[in-house]
Parts: C-alpha cells; structure tokens; sequence
C-alpha cells in the first residue's frame, strides 16, 4: 500500500499547558497528511472542490498513546485503509523521531455535491480517482 510521510513542525502554539501537544491539533496533523497524499496521487483538493464536491469527515477515530511535545519531530503516515467507491477511509499514524507511534487514528469520508451533500459515487463520476485509489491500496510506494 501506498504510504506518504509527511514531516511535522511542533509550534508552541499547539501545545497545552502541560507541554503537550493538544489532542484537537492532531486532527489538523490527519488533514496536513491527507492532503500531501492526495496530492501524491496527482490530485489537488481545490481542483475536486471546483468540480461542485466537498469531502467532509464523516467520522474519526483517535488512539493517543505517547506524549509529543513542543520541538519534537514528528512525522504523519497518511494512507488508504479502505475504499469501496463511495467511502474512503485514511490511517494515520504520527511518529516521532525515534520510530515511536505517538498517535494513531482514522478519518472516514464521503464525496458530496457541494449544493445538497448528497453522496457522490467517486466510481462513476472520477474514474481517474477510483483508480489512483485502488493502485495506492495495491502499491508498495
């Protein structure tokens, strides 16, 4: 499966009082990684928005299990967990500089016409899309 890393600055300003970095601020971190990965695949999210779709979460999940904290390097792991044509979920994992996973999670998501969020087959309306996705799913890259 396709796997794209994409490196992490830790601000001070996504930390909380504890030094840590705020749980919310992960989900920005999920968002930064997707889009580095569909811009992998060859695609660019304004581009899909012009197109009169949105991509909305339709659900997440988060599992925290070590601390990272302001001056850390860290890394998001962005891929395709599952695809049906419809639905697309992304894993993630953010990784710190010594191999440790400091955050796992999974965002799940439908297309939607932008004037009714009703849902769009990516199968039948972006075949280059359905494609790109599959092969991410099959590759090694």
């Amino acid at each position: 499966m396709k796997v794209v890393e994409t490196p992490i600055q830790v601000r001070y300003q996504e930390t909380d009082m504890m030094g840590v970095v705020y749980h919310a601020n992960y989900l920005v971190w999920f968002e930064i990684g997707r889009t580095a990965f569909i811009e992998g695949l060859g695609f660019n999210y304004s581009e899909i928005e012009k197109k009169g779709v949105f991509s909305p979460v339709v659900d997440v999940a988060v599992s925290y299990k070590k601390p990272v904290r302001y001056g850390d390097e860290a890394t998001v792991r962005t891929w395709v967990e599952t695809y049906d044509g419809l639905r697309v979920s992304y894993g993630y994992e953010v990784v710190l500089a010594n191999g440790d996973i400091a955050v796992s999670g999974e965002t799940k998501h439908v297309i939607v016409k932008k004037e009714n969020f009703r849902p769009v087959s990516i199968r039948r309306n972006f075949p280059d899309w359905h494609e790109a996705y599959l092969s991410a799913m099959e590759s090694g890259s």
